[in-house]
């Protein structure tokens, strides 16, 4: 599901290649939107879904590079409340949050997903990846795991009056569970 894949790469650092890359993908298509349409072609999207990460997309490739740099590491490097790592908002730094992580990456594993070690397991994005490599039902249920911490996450985001928090309530519906019941 190549729509997940996408998120997972708009929710990490933008440099310059990925934007480029964006860049291209767009022209190419005529518009962001067009360009969704044809990524998610099993329809898991909503058009309002497509519209917002459509919107993203291109306010993200029109900023400046380094104002959208700092941007992203301002919102998610600098307040532990934004935090990417999302067993961080369970566990924050507390011991228990290592062999939550341990056990995340073992049930990666256990799907055949494997990552750079150096990766925490639990990288929005990365886990982004994983979810791209299941089937629709398989993604809808690994989301509703984290759901609530999308929650607390898009409120975070919201209140900072992030541009990220529209993706994060994107994932935050395709995690609940009257989407399972869809």
């Amino acid at each position: 599901m190549q729509t997940y894949k996408l998120l997972a790469e708009l929710l990490d650092y933008p440099n310059r290649e990925l934007v480029g890359e964006l860049d291209n993908a767009v022209t190419a298509h005529g518009t962001a939107l067009v360009w969704l349409a044809e990524i998610d072609r099993d329809d898991v999207f909503s058009p309002a879904d497509r519209q917002a990460i459509a919107a993203f997309i291109d306010a993200l490739v029109a900023q400046d590079a380094t104002e959208r740099e700092a941007a992203y590491v301002a919102t998610f490097d600098m307040v532990p409340d934004h935090s990417l790592h999302l067993t961080h908002h369970l566990f924050g730094d507390d011991k228990n949050r290592g062999p939550a992580l341990i056990d995340l990456s073992e049930y990666y594993k256990s799907f055949g997903f494997t990552h750079e070690e150096t990766e925490i397991p639990d990288f929005l994005p990365l886990m982004l990846e994983f979810v791209s490599q299941l089937d629709v039902q398989g993604a809808k249920v690994f989301l509703a795991d984290v759901a609530k911490i999308f929650t607390v996450l898009a409120q975070n985001l919201e209140k900072a009056g992030s541009p990220y928090a529209p993706l994060i309530r994107i994932l935050e519906t395709h995690g609940t569970l009257t989407r399972l019941a869809a």
